[in-house]
């Protein structure tokens, strides 16, 4: 029998981008079911990188979306900070409130005691990036980056010149894909797609290197297993066999590199058999790796950020991606060595932040180092006064941030006053004052970029936000006008800010955007490829980087700058094992958490069952540790409770504990990140997550 389908029971398909902090941006195409609800989420299959495939995570996202526990209504604390005893209170009230205490705050010490905090909870530009034209025109304390990108993309650049390289689908036409230092079946699933693509139509072979056996190493042809903080050893033995065994092409190093003479001198003690001392990867393998890439200089380096988390990470990321210029895999289609695509889009981001009014004398603060500013240090202050209120959207610090003990005590000092807005009552938000419900990236207007790929992408609205729900637009706009702050972005809405925008960066407009999904904004192949020259002065690849002169935004030099090994090479700089703290600990992504995003739904928690760590059953067996039974981890910077996990695909005294769980997840609410340290990283800060010392015993 046919039934007759009314049209008003057919879901409309809103188009739109992944706004979460993953360098894939996926495009996707969403269910919309009415005004205030949609269905099912699905990757694009007309974007040529998103090639409809998206994480399992965000195909789920309507679970997200209609979570019971998402926030509604603006809230006040009533009970002691962080009891979560909070009650209603009226968006005027709240914002009036907010107002009166970062007016409070600057009247006693300055503009500079208040710091709008935030991160990359949403990539769009607008609604990630709106609060800096709050902090300019105010001059507020200012807010450096440091968490994620700074030894990565200083580490790439160190070499290039620039934050560019081969388009991102010439993996699908390689003869090698090497993905190294990040986990893409867990967190980048399109990098996986354009791979296997080159496999089943090339023959090409997948390499992966990584410090323990997790999904992408499985489907790997050849899996390179290294101790933590020990690539650059690999990739100077790599080097050393292509020198060695004539596979370094070298009219390539003499038109396009610096030094390449003196480099191969350096690499001559760099035997697989060193590298094997320090990475704890047999000989053989390294070998392997070196003939496989020198019989194939057609191999695309896909390097991830996971390896550069290390005190030495960017000396890491330099030193993987010298190999591409040593085989002069940049000459090829589907060669070369990418990292971020972040550098091709030269966004005109003045009015979006208010950069026309930025005064570069107001103290930048450095955001990994929260925990320390709070608490009143007085260097991580710079010496000016402290910082009494704070404003924070997009990040969740309480879980994400290093040396957790120091920023939960930051956090709970009485005179700090805390403004939290988001999407649900995360760590953070219960420690805060007042706590603002916000919109979701289908409730407002957005345009994002790709890192991992080529593509801008508009994020339009597709329904309206439930509750009481505000953008952070909306939220930043209202504190301007009761903080007095002036600037034309405040009375425009996210719309006119894009056009804006996209007109002033040479994108076209709004409407085109809109009518065309997305622009493929990849250089040409001569450009992405450098083949008219590295974005140096003298036009070559820098096997021998002036650390200090790297072309990256950063106010200070952090860390040893100046014990930086001249040219790539095993540096010594990370957080080494001693019989105290017998164990390197890296707490690697999980499959179905992004950050602490996700981790509040049934099913991402469901998948992964409870906090585990990794442990070979070697040392197991040595420490009376079985199976499943709970164990503590500590260092100097405490302790966590979590559950063993006997696992023979990490090399021995390596912890692997795949992360971030919610702190309510472990017995005594300390999370992983009890254990990381917030010690800036050479050349220009950052956090090294994955480069820890600890021990561990049963419980």
């Amino acid at each position: 029998m046919n039934t007759l389908v009314r049209p008003e029971d057919v879901a409309r398909i809103g188009h739109s981008a992944c706004p979460h902090d993953c360098p894939s941006t996926c495009a996707l195409e969403i269910e919309v079911l009415d005004n205030l609800r949609i269905g099912r989420v699905r990757g694009a299959p007309d974007n040529s990188y998103t090639a409809g495939v998206i994480c399992a995570k965000v195909a789920r996202y309507a679970e997200r979306h209609n979570h019971p526990d998402r926030l509604m209504t603006p809230l006040r604390r009533v009970g002691p900070k962080g009891s979560g005893e909070f009650a209603p209170i009226s968006w005027d009230d709240a914002l009036d409130l907010v107002a009166e205490k970062f007016l409070e705050a600057e009247k006693r010490y300055g503009a500079e005691a208040v710091w709008p905090y935030y991160y990359a909870g949403t990539m769009g530009l607008v609604m990630r990036d709106g609060i800096h034209r709050l902090r300019n025109v105010k001059n507020y304390s200012g807010f450096f980056s440091t968490i994620c990108i700074n030894p990565a993309w200083t580490g790439y650049i160190a070499g290039t010149g620039r934050l560019a390289g081969p388009d991102p689908r010439e993996m699908g036409r390689s003869d090698v894909v090497v993905i190294w230092g990040t986990n893409p079946v867990n967190t980048q699933v399109n990098v996986m797609t354009h791979a296997v693509q080159s496999r089943k139509e090339r023959g090409a072979k997948i390499v992966a290197v990584d410090v323990y056996m997790n999904g992408t190493m499985e489907q790997a042809d050849l899996a390179v297993l290294v101790r933590p903080g020990t690539d650059g050893a690999l990739a100077c033995a790599v080097m050393h066999c292509l020198f060695r065994d004539g596979k370094a092409d070298r009219d390539y190093l003499e038109q396009y590199t610096d030094h390449p003479r003196e480099f191969e001198a350096h690499l001559k003690s760099r035997t697989p058999e060193w590298a094997s001392k320090i990475t704890g990867c047999p000989a053989e393998t390294i070998e392997q790796f070196a003939k496989l890439v020198g019989q194939n200089p057609r191999t695309y380096f896909r390097l991830g950020y996971g390896f550069s988390r290390s005190r030495n990470g960017a000396v890491n990321m330099h030193a993987a991606s010298c190999i591409a210029a040593v085989l002069g895999s940049w000459r090829y289609e589907g060669g070369g060595a990418f990292h971020s695509n972040s550098g091709i889009f030269h966004w005109d981001k003045s009015l979006i932040e208010g950069l026309d009014v930025r005064d570069a004398g107001v103290r930048q603060l450095d955001q990994s180092r929260i925990g320390a500013i709070l608490d009143g240090d007085k260097d991580a202050l710079f010496g000016g006064p402290p910082v009494t209120a704070i404003l924070i959207q997009n990040t969740n610090p309480v879980s994400v941030a290093p040396d957790q003990t120091v920023v939960k005590r930051g956090f709970a000092r009485d005179d700090l006053f805390v403004c939290v807005h988001e999407q649900f009552m995360t760590e953070t938000a219960k420690m805060a004052d007042i706590v603002l419900p916000a919109t979701m990236f289908m409730e407002h207007d957005d345009v994002y970029q790709g890192g991992g790929q080529q593509h801008i992408i508009l994020g339009p609205k597709l329904i309206d936000a439930p509750g009481e729900c505000r953008s952070n637009h909306d939220v930043i706009c209202a504190l301007a006008k009761r903080v007095g702050a002036q600037h034309r972005g405040f009375d425009m809405t996210p719309r006119e800010i894009i056009d804006w925008t996209l007109q002033k960066s040479g994108w076209g407009d709004i409407a085109s955007l809109e009518a065309n999904k997305w622009i493929d904004c990849q250089p040409p192949f001569e450009r992405a490829h450098y083949i008219d020259g590295f974005n140096w002065p003298d036009k070559k690849f820098r096997f021998k980087p002036e650390w200090p002169k790297v072309p990256f935004t950063h106010p200070w030099e952090a860390g040893p700058v100046a014990d930086i090994p001249a040219f790539p090479d095993h540096w010594g700089a990370i957080e080494e094992a001693t019989p105290e703290h017998p164990f390197r600990l890296a707490t690697s992504p999980a499959r179905e958490f992004l950050n602490s995003t996700f981790n509040e739904t049934a099913s991402s928690r469901r998948r992964h069952g409870r906090p585990t760590v990794m442990i070979h059953p070697d040392d197991a067996a040595t420490l009376n540790v079985a199976d499943g039974i709970k164990v503590v981890l500590g260092n100097m910077r405490g302790e966590v409770r979590l559950f063993a996990k006997l696992y023979e695909g990490v090399r021995r005294g390596v912890l692997i504990a795949e992360s971030i769980w919610p702190n309510d997840a472990y017995e005594d609410g300390k999370g992983i990140n009890t254990l990381t340290g917030a010690d800036p990283v050479a050349p220009f800060g950052g956090a090294a997550f994955h480069d820890n010392r600890v021990w561990i015993k049963p419980a």
